[in-house]
């Protein structure tokens, strides 16, 4: 089965149009309605007062060629069938609708078919009394010995030159002659890791693996070599060292053109490649990177060359109401902003308190004793890494109890260090999460808060940021009645009520959180939450020291 999404085959196209006509932002386009084979898509707000511009060619190309139809750029797009030149009688139709007094140019692509039916088209509609020029694209260097250069993305660069001639006034005669002056200005040159892919067909295409063709066409035609690496670097070296041998010296704008199935992402890495590369001082403006002239999903792309002078950037340049165009940028290198990086680390000083020394080595101790068990109980739920996760960041504590280096006689400050290091040392969510509880609640005893008010802070912002609440099946089911406790009566009844917390998960039948919240309801029953089994022994242990 191919990989398009599609209704009829046979009303593809025009459905096609159809989506791209209502979608226009600038509700400046309309098709001609003539015959459903014939596809023309023009301007509304054309007056015939200036030379008309047409294009088109085989369907397949989008933004190409109806999405340059607007002010600034075409008059009208003729649209083919999927990689298929439009008929003589639809390019005939398109010319006789949209050319007045002035004349028209035909900006056509190097490709048979389009030459024969565009210039046919052109010798009837001179029948009619019309002026009718053409200029024949032909940027790709892939074959330098071919007479016959196919025309690729180039081709829109002379849509926009030939489009600000035209709405500036300029009889046929010069806007001909500036359209043929950018395409012997121009060079194209193309690479792709994999082809495109066609409706109806099942053809997973020719490309090793770990090799690009350089040199395909927008068909998908053979490239004229392959090469066997797919580094972003060297690819782009490889098309930046013909195209500067054919196009010399000079200032350029340069077209990265995504042939419609490269990732955002990697048309941004291979864009800073092209500013680091050989081209990068010639280089006075980017057009993209984007689709201009695609071909289908065909995961490649290509670089277009235009040489400037003072009309081709203005033209470049001036504002357009099209969908498919590309604003130039002004190319430069990479602006930075020099900011100092925040230390985000809690200055402490180490201090001695028996009370609170005990009360820590009794919970980490507690965690890392229970390690095998935790593990054990969350192999049933989970992923079975509770038990080593909560052992890893009470280890870390206790080597700091142990060599002396908490401040045991500054909560606030042990409560936002030991927040610090979880987030370190635990790794996962569940080193974010109890960073958060720690964190939020030595900040608000910090602030004068009473420590239990404190706690409680801290597992709010918990479950604020982590999403689970009491009935979740989660840690959160021992804790919050365990701080409740603490904050009406002591820490003997926090244990309690911890331990009836955790009990309690056993019986639920739905975890709303956590990795356990994807695991059916005849695996939870019966089995505690280890998180919850973790603070419940914690505060047991504490009691006890306490005693």
């Amino acid at each position: 089965m191919s990989r398009f999404f599609f209704n009829d085959r046979k009303q593809l196209v025009n459905d096609a149009i159809e989506g791209i006509l209502i979608s226009a932002p600038h509700g400046n386009l309309v098709k001609l309605d003539i015959d459903p084979a014939i596809r023309v898509v023009a301007r509304s707000d054309w007056d015939k007062s200036r030379v008309a511009v047409i294009s088109g060619g085989g369907s397949g190309h989008e933004p190409a060629h109806a999405g340059f139809v607007g002010k600034g750029m075409l008059t009208a797009a003729v649209c083919g069938d999927l990689f298929a030149s439009p008929s003589v009688d639809a390019v005939l139709n398109a010319i006789v609708a949209v050319t007045g007094d002035r004349g028209c140019l035909l900006i056509v692509k190097n490709y048979t078919g389009d030459r024969l039916n565009f210039g046919l088209a052109a010798e009837k509609a001179k029948r009619y009394g019309l002026k009718v020029e053409m200029v024949i694209v032909a940027d790709d260097i892939a074959l330098p010995d071919n007479k016959q250069p196919r025309g690729i993305a180039g081709t829109a660069l002379v849509h926009k030159i030939a489009g600000y001639a035209a709405e500036k006034g300029k009889s046929l005669s010069e806007v001909r002659d500036i359209a043929q002056q950018a395409c012997e200005n121009l060079w194209s040159l193309g690479v792709a890791m994999q082809t495109c892919n066609l409706p109806g067909s099942d053809d997973e295409g020719r490309i090793k693996k770990g090799h690009v063709e350089l040199g395909l066409g927008i068909h998908g035609e053979p490239g004229a070599s392959v090469v066997e690496t797919q580094n972003s670097k060297a690819i782009i070296d490889t098309l930046v060292t013909p195209l500067k041998a054919q196009a010399g010296d000079g200032r350029f704008a340069v077209l990265i053109n995504n042939l419609g199935g490269v990732s955002a992402l990697e048309m941004a890495l291979l864009t800073k490649e092209l500013a680091h590369s050989a081209l990068k001082e010639s280089i006075a403006y980017l057009i993209g990177p984007a689709p201009l002239v695609s071909s289908l999903d065909m995961k490649g792309f290509s670089l277009s060359l235009l040489r400037l002078n003072e009309t081709f950037e203005r033209a470049i340049n001036e504002p357009v109401e099209t969908i498919g165009w590309q604003k130039p940028v002004v190319f430069a290198p990479l602006r930075t902003l020099a900011h100092s990086a925040i230390q985000d680390s809690v200055k402490f000083a180490p201090s001695e308190n028996e009370q609170v020394a005990g009360l820590v080595a009794a919970a980490t101790q507690t965690l890392i004793d229970l390690e095998n068990r935790l593990n054990a109980l969350d192999a049933k739920v989970g992923d079975g890494d509770t038990g080593s996760t909560f052992a890893q960041g009470a280890r870390e504590i206790a080597q700091r109890l142990e060599e002396k280096q908490l401040p045991l006689n500054d909560v606030s400050r042990l409560l936002l260090l030991t927040g610090e290091r979880l987030a370190t040392v635990m790794g996962g969510s569940s080193g974010v999460l109890m960073s958060i509880f720690f964190t939020a609640a030595g900040q608000h005893l910090h602030e004068g808060k009473p420590l239990a008010d404190a706690l409680l802070r801290g597992l709010a912002q918990t479950k604020q940021y982590g999403g689970a609440d009491l009935g979740d099946r989660t840690l959160i089911d021992a804790l919050q009645p365990a701080l409740e406790s603490l904050q009406k009566e002591d820490i003997q009844a926090a244990a309690q009520a911890a331990k009836k917390g955790a009990e309690a998960t056993a019986s639920m039948q739905k975890a709303g959180a956590g990795r356990s919240s994807y695991v059916n309801k005849e695996n939870l029953d019966g089995v505690t939450d280890p998180g919850a089994v973790a603070i419940a022994e914690v505060f047991a242990a504490m009691a006890k020291a306490k005693r």
